[in-house]
C-alpha cells in the first residue's frame, strides 16, 4: 500500500479542522442551556450510582444498602451547549424517624426548584405501593418536564425489560403523570447513558454556565470526606446498623513542618453510631473492621484531594440521634 502524500495528509488535517470549526459554529448556533435535573425514587433504585456515571467522577456514594444517600448531591456535566447540574436526592420512603421525614423534607424541596425530574425504576423490580406513592406526588408537580429512567437494565433480558417499559407506562397513565421520555440505562455497564443529557438538556431553560468550566460538584470538601468514611463503614455490617451510622470530620488540617514535595493532611473524624452495643460492631474483633474502614475511605479521600492522608478515626455514642432534634442539627442534618 502507498504511504499517503503530503498532500492528502494536509487535506484530511484540513478536513478535520473544518469539521471542527462546523461543530463550534452549530454549537454557537444553538442558545447556551443550564439547569438542575433531580434524580428521585425508592431507595436503592440506582440514582447516586448514575449520577457517578454522567459526571465520570464519584461525587455520590453508593452502597447496596437502601437509603445511603442522606443530602442532595450536585454533580455537574459540563457540554459545549449546556451545564446539566444533577441533583441527587435521598430515596422517599415511609419515614419511622425524625430523620427520615427530613430527609422525605429534602426530596420535597428539591423537586419545587429544578427544571426536571428524573425518576428512576430499576429494570430488575416490579412496579410497587412505593413507586406508585411517588408518582401521584410527581403528577402534582404539572410544570416540571418529568422523564422516567429504567435503571440496572443489565441484570433483566430483553423481554424483562419491555415488560417494565410497559409498565411504567401503564404507571403514568394511572396517576395522570405524564412522562417526557422513558428512557432505559444501565450505570454499570454504561448502556445509555451518554444519551440521558441528550434528552435531559433540551429541558433546560436558556441561560449562561453556572458554575465554572472543570467543577464537577458543589460539595464542600469536607463534607464528602465524611461521605466517603460513612461508605467504607456501610459495608459489611448488619443490615439494620447501617442507618444509625454519622460520620463528622471534626479536622482537616496540613500537617506542619512537613517538606514541600511531602505535603500530609491530619484528617480527624468521628463515627457516630446510636447504642453503645454498636460500639463493637464498628470497631470489630481487635479493631480490625475500623481499620478496614480507615484504609478504604483513606484510598478514596486521597484520590478525592490529591495529596496523602493520615485518617485518625473515633466511634462514639449519640444516643438516638435520628430521633433527637438537637443531636440531628448537630451532625449536620
Amino acid at each position: 500500500m502507498d504511504a499517503p502524500s503530503p498532500a492528502s495528509e494536509a487535506a484530511d488535517a484540513d478536513a478535520d479542522a473544518d469539521a471542527e470549526a462546523d461543530a463550534a459554529a452549530d454549537a454557537a448556533a444553538e442558545p447556551h442551556r443550564s439547569g438542575f435535573a433531580c434524580f428521585v425514587g425508592r431507595p436503592n433504585a440506582g440514582k447516586s450510582t448514575l449520577t457517578n456515571a454522567l459526571v465520570g467522577t464519584k461525587v455520590a456514594i453508593t452502597s447496596t444498602r437502601p437509603q445511603t444517600t442522606r443530602h442532595t448531591v450536585r454533580g455537574i456535566v459540563h457540554r459545549p451547549e449546556a451545564q446539566l447540574v444533577l441533583v441527587d436526592t435521598p430515596g422517599l420512603h415511609k419515614p419511622r424517624t425524625l430523620l427520615g421525614e427530613r430527609l422525605n423534607d429534602v426530596v420535597r424541596t428539591t423537586w419545587a426548584e429544578v427544571d426536571v425530574i428524573g425518576f428512576c425504576l430499576p429494570a430488575d423490580e416490579k412496579i410497587g405501593p412505593g413507586d406508585r406513592f411517588i408518582a401521584a406526588e410527581l403528577a402534582g408537580l404539572k410544570r416540571t418536564p418529568k422523564v422516567a429512567v429504567v435503571t440496572k437494565t443489565d441484570l433483566v433480558d430483553s423481554r424483562a425489560l419491555a415488560e417494565q417499559l410497559i409498565a411504567i407506562d401503564r404507571l403514568g397513565k394511572e396517576t395522570g403523570l405524564e412522562w417526557t421520555e422513558i428512557v432505559p440505562v444501565s450505570a454499570v455497564a454504561g448502556e445509555q447513558v451518554a444519551l440521558l443529557p441528550e434528552l435531559l438538556v433540551p429541558l433546560l431553560p436558556e441561560g449562561p454556565a453556572l458554575y465554572p468550566d472543570g467543577d464537577l460538584t458543589d460539595e464542600p470538601e469536607q463534607v464528602m470526606v465524611a461521605e466517603l468514611i460513612r461508605e467504607a463503614a456501610l459495608e459489611g455490617v448488619r443490615d439494620e446498623l447501617p442507618h444509625s451510622i454519622a460520620v463528622v470530620v471534626e479536622e482537616m488540617l496540613p500537617r506542619e513542618d512537613r517538606p514541600a514535595d511531602r505535603p500530609l493532611l491530619d484528617i480527624h473524624a468521628n463515627i457516630f453510631i446510636e447504642r453503645p452495643s454498636q460500639k463493637g460492631i464498628v470497631i470489630g474483633p481487635k479493631g480490625k473492621r475500623l481499620k478496614d474502614v480507615g484504609t478504604t475511605s483513606r484510598g478514596h479521600i486521597e484520590a478525592l484531594l490529591g495529596t496523602p492522608v493520615y485518617l485518625d478515626l473515633h466511634v462514639k455514642v449519640a444516643k438516638d440521634w435520628q430521633r433527637d432534634p438537637k443531636q440531628l442539627r448537630r451532625l449536620g442534618f
